[in-house]
């Protein structure tokens, strides 16, 4: 058993600028996931491969999703300031060579060293705060960083269309002088946080198995029911490659002494119920809001920039609802009926959808997105606050890393499983409608809809969709609302697992000092509860350098 670490008491200015250093960090990130997409046509248009298509965006999520344990680990052996500006660098190196390719193969390349940055940026952005600031007061900050995650989804789209319509190159350009400033902030005000090295060996063999496992899984994931049948044994070798290497995995984590990520913090009730609602509601958030876009473009005929506009109405709820649940949270001192309830309202959201018709108003659509907009801001901090409180802070890292790496595996895992119920719902719709659709047509036009191939048209090409004639048009647009109703529904009963899930977590008490200076409860692992506000840096030490970056982020800014 060891004793909670005290953390360093930083004054609010210098807590500020390390936020706002973390936010820009996070926000390169979060915002890559949702900028590309949208000019992605353009860049193929001109760059051409379009059989390399989907490897631009399977290659970042390759990177991202399998480094993101490995930054935990590292920054827990190493120190959080070293791993952190790494990090960054590596996404400022990836945004700069992007943005200069010139064929296929070397945006490829670069987005998977962007994905290899962002795998970083997301999850220590949650350790480095949790370094300065106990459980109990951490809520209210941390929910900023959803607020960062719902910005990014509706400036992503938007900023995007603009670029794709001028330069594309300046959708990876953007990115470099917010790294920059990122790196001078965190450069700066991150020296300010102790860190204490330890004896230790790096677990290199247990890293090469689970990048080696999590890379078979996402890319049977990713191709299947597209490149490859998911019956094909390409798919298949891979999910028994995958299964092999993380049973591999756990055998070579159960017996190093420095495991990636230690199995003993499973022992913990509260960490693998939260890890594992984590992965659930993955599954319901990337699973289902992707298709909510498709629908707006299908639909309601919106084009992609606009679809991130008319978003926001979601994005407000998760915005709101993330900063108002982190002061909550630090109120309150404990956080187990957040998620609960979250989980509730999801499932409320995702029943409401299933009323979506192609008749439906925008504004009431907008009231469903609000809805779950206020579930998903109320469970995506407190999951991993959760967590966080659970762990010694020798395993903040690797703790705050599963967490994030749970959820992205979930939301990998729900792409694919719902992206497979959408598509063989909408062959059997489509089967029953075309047919009488076409029948409408006049004789010369009903055969230049034949001749362009009716079992090619693609949900993922709404503009070709919305440009064939009305009575196939309003077929296509029918069958894909009414396959929506089955994915919805799908998300809706595994939202109900998360409900099971977390309300079978334990209530525990936010270790720390509470708004009246009230302490919060034992750390987990037996030792003491932090005194209020953490042990104060040496007097001389913290005046000199605070007055230092006083006097340079006065400058800087």
């Amino acid at each position: 058993m060891t004793a909670q670490t005290a953390r360093p008491a930083l004054p609010a200015r210098q807590i500020r600028l390390l936020m706002f250093g973390l936010m820009t960090g996070m926000l390169l990130a979060a915002l890559d996931q949702t900028i590309v997409g949208t000019a992605l046509p353009t860049i193929v248009g001109e760059l051409g491969g379009i059989d390399h298509y989907s490897w631009v965006v399977t290659a970042y999520l390759l990177a991202s999703t399998a480094s993101t344990p490995l930054y935990g680990k590292m920054a827990d052996l190493y120190g959080r300031r070293p791993v952190f500006l790494f990090s960054i660098g590596a996404f400022l190196l990836g945004s700069l060579l992007a943005g200069l390719s010139q064929d296929m193969t070397q945006l490829i390349v670069t987005r998977g060293v962007q994905g290899l940055g962002a795998g970083g940026l997301m999850t220590l952005a949650f350790v480095i705060i949790s370094d300065v600031v106990p459980p109990r007061e951490r809520g209210r900050y941390q929910g900023l960083f959803g607020a960062v995650f719902g910005l990014s989804s509706v400036a992503g789209p938007l900023v995007g269309g603009y670029f794709a319509e001028t330069n594309w190159r300046w959708i990876f350009y953007i990115n470099v002088p917010l790294a920059i400033l990122a790196i001078v902030v965190c450069w700066h005000v991150m020296r300010l946080v102790p860190f204490q090295r330890r004896e230790h060996t790096v677990d290199w063999i247990g890293a090469a198995l689970l990048v080696a496992g999590v890379s078979c899984l996402l890319l049977a994931l990713s191709w299947g029911g597209n490149s490859y049948a998911w019956g094909s044994a390409v798919i298949v070798g891979l999910f028994v490659a995958g299964a092999a290497l993380g049973v591999a995995f756990l055998f070579q984590e159960a017996r190093t002494r420095e495991p990636i990520l230690p199995l003993r913090l499973f022992r913990s009730r509260t960490f693998a119920l939260a890890n594992s609602a984590g992965f659930v509601l993955g599954l319901v958030m990337f699973g289902s809001i992707i298709f909510i876009p498709l629908y707006l473009q299908i639909v309601k005929g919106a084009s992609p920039t606009r679809s991130g506009l008319l978003m926001l109405p979601m994005m407000a709820g998760i915005i709101v609802t993330s900063i108002l649940t982190g002061r909550a949270m630090s109120r309150i001192g404990r956080y187990k009926w957040f998620p609960v309830v979250g989980s509730a309202v999801l499932v409320t959201g995702m029943l409401l959808f299933r009323q979506l018709q192609v008749e439906t108003s925008l504004w009431l659509a907008f009231g469903y997105m609000v809805v779950i907009g206020v579930g998903l801001g109320l469970c995506m901090q407190s999951l991993i606050l959760a967590v966080q409180n659970a762990v010694d802070v020798r395993d903040l890292g690797a703790g705050t890393s599963s967490a994030t790496f749970f959820r992205s595996l979930g939301g990998s895992f729900g792409v694919a499983i719902l992206g497979a119920v959408l598509s063989t719902r909408l062959s059997s719709a489509l089967a029953d409608r075309l047919p009488g659709a076409l029948a409408q047509l006049p004789p010369q036009q009903r055969a230049a809809v034949a001749a362009g191939g009716t079992e090619n048209i693609s949900i993922n090409d709404p503009a070709t969709i919305l440009a064939l004639p009305g009575p196939v048009r309003a077929a296509i647009q029918a069958s894909f609302v009414e396959s929506l109703h089955l994915v919805f529904l799908t998300t809706g009963l595994v939202a109900v697992l998360a409900v099971l899930v977390t309300l079978a977590m334990p209530n525990h008490q936010l270790r720390g000092a509470g708004p009246q200076g009230a302490t919060g409860g034992a750390d987990p692992l037996g030792g003491k509860a932090a005194a209020p506000g953490g042990k104060p840096l040496p007097k001389e030490s913290k005046d000199e350098a605070a007055a230092e970056m006083e006097a340079k982020s006065q400058t800087m800014l």
